[in-house]
Formats: C-alpha cells, structure tokens, sequence
C-alpha cells in the first residue's frame, strides 16, 4: 500500500490534484490508480475521483505487483529493505535485469525469488539498471508507480562510484557536460556527440598511481554507458574497458563500482546513506 500524508501548506483540493501537483503522480499513473478501486483517505475507502484532502490527511492506494520475471534463486547481498524498495549489492558480472536471449541467471531473478520466500507479493521494478560487469548498488521497487516516479531521479537518488581510470587527469575535480548518443552503425557502442542526449558527470581524484588513477564520480542524469563514454571522451578510459579503449592487462572488467547511496526516503522521510566496499578485482590495484 502506498501511503502520502498531505503536506501541511496546501489548501483543501482534490485528491487527484494533490496527487499531480504536489506527490508528481502523472496522468497515466492516475488512471491506474481510479481503475483499480483500492483508494483510501484517512483509512476511509473513497472513490478516487471525488475524494478531496486538506492538510495531514494521508491518502493511500495500491496497484497490483505484476511482474514477468522468473523467481530462480541466486545468492542476493541484500543491505537494505523496507515495504517500498530492495537495494542490493551486485556483483560484476551479472545483468541486472533480463534480456530475451539471458533471462534467468540475473539480479532480477534473484529478488523475484527473494520475494517469493518471503511470501512478498510485489513486483521488481529496478529505478536504474548497472551494466552488466559494473558492480554496486542497485535500487529496486517493489510497486510499479513508484518505478514510474523515481526511475533515473539523481536529484533524489544520488548516486556514487569509484572508477579506475588510465593516466592521471590535468584537473583534480571537475565536470564533464558532454552529450551522448549512439555510435553510428553500432547496436551497442555510444559516443560524445552533437545528436546526442544531455549528459552531465562530476568527478574528482582520489589517489593517483605510476599509470592509472582512482577517482569518484556523480552523475546529474543517467546515460548508457555514461561514465565510460565521458571518461574516454577525456582521453582517460577505465582500466579493463576494452570497448571504449582500456587496457585489459590490469583487470578483467571495466573498473567501475557503484559504492554510495544517497537518498530521502519519499514516505518515511528518512535520510538514508548505503554504501558497498570495493570488490577484489579492483581493491588490490590500490594498495601500496
């Protein structure tokens, strides 16, 4: 059940505005919400396109969890749960999700499966999916909406990683605001260029070795590809990535791991902060 407690600066309106306005409930959304017949206000059971809400009331509603995905148990470093998210440590290597030619052995799997043991009748809406050999933390809904809410919000959901890059940068922090899109003639490679969409990524320098460099990033806005693609724009591709002109000599993957999370919860309002170590591979290239 998702639950709002109308903010105390509004004027009494209409559930549906409330909704719209203040909570960024969209118009496809809504029309999920009335059809399903399930809406409460102060516990009360009302129709949903009548029902009004002054300030403190609190709304609730629910959808059905549908969802496609196989339950198959695979090992889940789980680091936080609650009824409204599951955010879980993956490891390199696994998709997050499932694609038509590889739909059983990923994350997604793995938290169906999850749900099902715990007799959880919700869905598995990831809010952003790693590539398959990034490795970190990964946010899952359990109800569709708020998938649709949040999915790609780095104002809400601000992500972290740490990355090992090749070389050592001229400028010890700074921002790459470069657009990105697919690569002409390729299905999977993308690039920096003028046709592509707005990509912003932050970074600064953590510690610099012989050949190579640790560095931590922040993203304003959720690309393919975006942290390799700015970094080899600066002439500074991840170690291991191959694909957009690392070395493989060093480790065997790209060198990118989604190690922090920051967010406000949406309905308790609590701050959360999670954070992931870093895997082997990437652990023993810097120590001294």
């Amino acid at each position: 059940m998702i639950k709002y407690i109308v903010k105390a600066d509004v004027k009494e309106q209409l559930a549906k505005d409330y909704l719209k306005r203040h909570e960024n409930i969209s118009s496809t959304l809504w029309k999920k919400i009335k059809r399903q017949d399930e809406f409460f206000v102060n516990g009360q059971k009302v129709r949903a396109t009548q029902a009004t809400v002054k300030p403190n009331d609190i709304i609730e509603y629910n959808l059905p969890a549908i969802s496609k995905v196989e339950a198959i148990q695979i090992p889940l470093n789980i680091v936080f749960e609650d009824d409204y998210f599951l955010i879980v440590d993956k490891i390199a290597g696994m998709l997050t999700h499932p694609l038509t030619f590889e739909n059983t052995q990923t994350l997604a799997n793995g938290v169906m499966y999850h749900f099902a043991k715990t007799n959880q009748n919700v869905g598995c809406h990831p809010l952003y999916r790693l590539d398959r050999n990034t490795s970190g933390l990964v946010v899952f809904a359990k109800m569709p909406q708020l998938q649709h809410q949040l999915a790609n919000n780095h104002q809400k959901f601000q992500r972290y990683y740490y990355a090992l890059v090749h070389g050592k940068l001229s400028q010890k922090q700074g921002q790459i605001n470069a657009p990105i899109g697919r690569k002409k003639d390729s299905i999977i490679l993308h690039e920096v260029n003028d046709e592509g969409k707005h990509a912003i990524t932050n970074y600064r320098i953590i510690k610099e070795f012989e050949n190579y460099s640790l560095i931590e990033l922040w993203l304003e806005t959720g690309r393919t590809h975006q942290i390799r693609v700015h970094m080899s724009y600066l002439g500074h591709p991840l170690l291991g990535d191959d694909l957009y002109g690392g070395k493989l000599d060093l480790i065997a993957r790209h060198a990118l791991h989604a190690y922090k999370l920051k967010f406000n919860h949406p309905f308790t309002h609590e701050e959360i902060c999670l954070s992931s170590s870093l895997p082997d591979d990437m652990e023993k290239l810097i120590i001294d």
